[in-house]
């Protein structure tokens, strides 16, 4: 029972949620814009997601175990699930899930390019190699400085992408789309910099150069903040270029959090503030995320009520 405990805590099941939310967002507009939601598609395409998502969770553990056991300031969000790095479980096990994962992945893309559009495949294979290459080499994304925008890419905006080209083959309210995830691809990125502030003496030891390593933790906290402003900023230019001004407003309830974490960015030099730190950058994501999709559920209940 304990192995299994670890397993399951290897694969970080906490960091699925945002896969569930950034789905549900894409396929909730392709609703809005007027189609119907086919749910096998939208079973097999979560069902893929979640597939690959874990296998870059099991992957990042066993591809990142040097940098992990050098971490010797890890969060619940930041350094691994610790699994590897605490000698819980052989490191050959994650390696072997994350190769499970990808066949099971592979084998939902299979199934669902059947039952959808000529860009189902394609869009699935590049979140393969993005999700993949972000840890593992030969690319070893995440030790260029590129893993931050390729996670960006992936989480939000293949994801979304995926859930609503689903269920709206012909694009019909692709533009809804993109407005809609650029400040949660720039909270993705805000996150990511976040989280490397614990990371960084070990991953610089590893010569694992992620964005903070290679800037240095006071530019990174700048760009931190210039990422965050940027983030709630947009909300209010989109609803001028036809964003719901619901989804707009929805955007920013999380915002004084947003101010008081970015006057409090001083946090990334403080070990002791790790923890917040991280948890915060996480939960603006999230939050923002969940608001976003609430709205356009909403939206998509009066458009159904009009209707009928």
């Amino acid at each position: 029972m304990k192995s299994l405990i670890a397993f399951i805590r290897l694969g970080r099941p906490l960091f699925l949620g945002g896969g569930f939310l950034l789905y549900a967002i894409g396929a909730v507009i392709a609703a809005v814009a007027g189609h119907s939601i086919d749910w096998q598609r939208y079973a097999l395409g979560q069902g893929a997601v979640t597939a690959f998502q874990l296998m870059t969770h099991y992957a990042n553990d066993y591809f990142d175990f040097d940098a992990d056991r050098a971490n010797l300031t890890p969060t619940k969000w930041s350094g691994g699930s610790r699994v590897l790095a605490g000698g819980e479980l052989p490191r050959a096990v994650a390696l072997v899930a994350a190769i499970v994962l990808a066949a099971t992945g592979i084998a939902l893309t299979a199934i669902l390019s059947r039952h959808a559009a000529a860009l189902t495949t394609p869009t699935l294979a590049l979140v393969l190699v993005l999700a993949w290459e972000y840890s593992a080499p030969p690319l070893r994304l995440c030790a260029t400085g590129l893993g931050e925008l390729d996670t960006a890419i992936v989480v939000t905006v293949l994801v979304p992408w995926l859930g609503f080209y689903l269920q709206a083959p012909d694009l019909r309210g692709g533009e809804l789309l993109a407005l809609s995830i650029v400040p949660l691809a720039l909270l993705q990125l805000a996150m990511l910099v976040a989280i490397e502030f614990p990371d960084a003496a070990g991953d610089a030891a590893t010569n694992k150069r992620t964005l903070v390593v290679r800037l240095g933790a006071a530019r990174g906290a700048t760009l931190y903040v210039v990422i965050t402003i940027a983030a709630y900023a947009w909300p209010l230019v989109a609803a001028a270029f036809g964003l719901p001004l619901r989804v707009a407003l929805a955007a920013l309830v999380p915002a004084p959090i947003a101010v008081w974490r970015i006057a409090r960015i001083r946090d990334h030099a403080d070990p002791a503030a790790f923890e917040r730190l991280t948890f915060f950058a996480v939960f603006l994501l999230v939050a923002t995320s969940a608001a976003e999709l609430v709205a356009w559920i909403s939206l998509m209940n009066s458009s159904t009520a009009a209707s009928s």
